[in-house]
């Protein structure tokens, strides 16, 4: 993890962490970051609420693969928060995963926050977009 050390002296403040829940996933969804097709991502708010340090726009995270790698990273540009119910075809579009469709996003977030023990239509999610700044 000397790499991530690195890293977070480079950019202070930063988190380094995995997307995804396994590792096959993390490294897929790093990929996806450092070639700027995925530029957004979710959580439920409950969650965001519980972590003792909340994302901040303009912080920067270290984007790791499944085996724990930094791949690239990121500057957090946006937020808002929104129910599931109402999230676009733009922002899913923005995740960029599967078919880049609502119906795809849909599905897989479901089953996601289903896994975690908490989903509803109508639960709240922090919406982010961000950008790459720096590809390692």
């Amino acid at each position: 993890m000397a790499a991530v050390e690195a890293l977070k002296m480079k950019y202070p403040g930063a988190e380094a962490w995995q997307m995804g829940d396994s590792p096959e996933l993390a490294s897929e969804l790093a990929e996806l970051i450092k070639r700027g097709i995925k530029t957004a991502s979710c959580g439920s708010f409950a969650s965001y609420q519980q972590e003792a340090s909340a994302p901040r726009i303009g912080s920067y995270n270290i984007i790791l693969d499944g085996q724990n790698v930094p791949v690239c990273v990121t500057r957090l540009i946006a937020m808002r928060l929104v129910r599931f119910c109402d999230v676009t075809e733009a922002f899913a579009r923005k995740e960029g995963e599967g078919d880049l469709s609502l119906e795809y996003w849909q599905k897989e977030h479901q089953r996601f926050f289903t896994g975690e023990g908490h989903f509803s239509e109508e639960m709240e999610l922090i919406a982010e977009e961000f950008e790459v700044v720096e590809v390692l």
